[in-house]
């Protein structure tokens, strides 16, 4: 799929930066499959595409590779990477070790307006995927998420870990798309998560998470070749 064919969402918020507002955008096309790997990331297309000046799409792009979703090719420009099962692995190992430090934080510090709001937003992701908007569902499960690791008290953490969870967001966004089993156990986690933290339990909610991030093993087992996420 070539970028001129690609209809990328108009920018809406105004409140960030130009350069903010076209990575979020095209950070979300690449993540739903509306730019597709191997998708050359022409600044004059995706500027007009966006209604921008080539600047803020020049610095865009390059967050993009910063974060492992477009990569630079001698000559020809950027374009957006393909899946990398390897890559998933060290994703998920790096998300582990400091999701697990935010979780038990926010366990020992949780109160009740963080359940509320936390509550809030999965009822919201819930809510939406019913619905089939897996663009909604999917900013809700993050904020969902971040409710949880902001209570950590730690601004550092969060900034740690937010890298790593945008890398990860083009394969989340196949799973949450997915009906069964699967996507009833990924449900049940996040409502076992959010419970543990609620209860001042931070080794239930590490074990959580842990479940949690290896369910992505079971959706992408024949891609991992059978051996689990965090398999050696």
């Amino acid at each position: 799929m070539s970028t001129h064919r690609t209809r990328v969402p108009t920018v809406q918020s105004r409140h960030r930066t130009m350069a903010e507002a076209a990575l979020a955008e095209l950070r979300e096309a690449i993540v739903l499959g509306e730019l597709v790997p191997g998708t050359p990331l022409r600044l004059e297309d995706l500027a007009s595409s966006l209604g921008m000046s080539i600047s803020p799409i020049r610095e865009a792009v390059r967050q993009l590779e910063a974060l492992g979703l477009a990569e630079h090719v001698p000559h020809h420009g950027a374009k957006v990477t393909a899946l990398d099962v390897e890559e998933l692995r060290d994703l998920f190992q790096v998300r582990l070790a400091l999701e697990t430090i935010a979780v038990r934080r926010a366990a020992e510090r949780f109160g009740a307006e963080e359940r509320r709001r936390a509550a809030g937003l999965l009822e919201e992701c819930v809510d939406e995927r019913g619905r089939g908007d897996i663009r909604r569902a999917m900013r809700a499960h993050t904020e969902f998420h971040f409710a949880l690791y902001e209570a950590a008290g730690s601004p550092w953490l969060v900034r740690l870990i937010r890298p790593a969870w945008e890398s990860c967001e083009r394969y989340r966004a196949a799973l949450l798309a997915q009906h069964g089993s699967l996507q009833d156990r990924h449900a049940a986690l996040d409502r076992a998560l959010l419970d543990a933290c609620s209860e001042h339990d931070p080794d239930r909610a590490a074990e959580a998470l842990s479940e949690h991030l290896e369910l992505f093993g079971d959706f992408y087992s024949h891609e991992l070749g059978g051996r689990g996420i965090f398999a050696p």
